[in-house]
């Protein structure tokens, strides 16, 4: 009964955080293995590159902290080119798990993250392996995932499409990343805003 009463309050807690409106203080962007090999087989490939990228822009610009992963490089290669260059200073575990939360090192960075960050964002390949199993991972560390639905996918649309909602039932947050960069710039005229739109328009 007493474990009963822990989850109820524990989802209860979850439910609560996805309803708020988010600030960057309460975030964290974390990339999931957008790497040469894997992105040549994805479906939608250039929209994903193209979404992570605008979120790494948006994030170094809002002061979100980033954790990035690769999936057994020696096999799947770097990033793509396009977000290997923007990775300076990023530190990014090599890991065999699909849950990256499940690597004692990238679990070692999430701990070190400031103690008032609560949401995970999420961005990366692919959405119902390593991407849902990652969301989990956050989940059973009272962490919030907000996934972004342009900024993800599988090698088959249907898996992507089943991973999201299956993401969803499970208590993630979904959208689109103009909807969350919005949410975290909260109002227009700001630097932050001056120095994002045209990374999104």
């Amino acid at each position: 009964m007493f474990v009963i009463f822990l989850y109820s309050v524990n989802l209860f807690t979850r439910i609560a955080m996805t309803r708020q409106l988010l600030i960057p203080q309460n975030c964290y962007l974390h990339i999931i293995d957008p790497q040469e090999r894997l992105m040549s087989q994805i479906h939608g490939a250039e929209q994903v590159v193209e979404t992570i990228k605008i979120m790494v822009h948006c994030a170094k610009i809002i002061g979100i902290p980033i954790v990035a992963n690769t999936q057994y490089k020696e096999g799947l290669g770097p990033y793509v080119p396009e977000l290997e260059e923007l990775m300076e200073g990023v530190v990014r575990p090599d890991k065999t798990e699909f849950n990256a939360l499940a690597n004692p090192e990238t679990k070692a960075l999430v701990s070190a993250l400031p103690a008032s960050i609560h949401t995970g964002i999420l961005v990366g390949v692919e959405t119902h392996i390593c991407i849902y199993q990652t969301a989990m991972g956050m989940l059973d560390r009272g962490i919030t995932p907000w996934v972004v639905a342009d900024g993800v996918s599988s090698r088959k649309e249907k898996n992507s499409s089943l991973g999201l909602a299956r993401l969803q039932a499970m208590g993630a947050a979904v959208g689109p990343a103009e909807m969350i960069i919005y949410e975290l710039l909260a109002r227009a005229g700001t630097p932050e805003f001056k120095a994002v739109l045209p990374h999104i328009v």
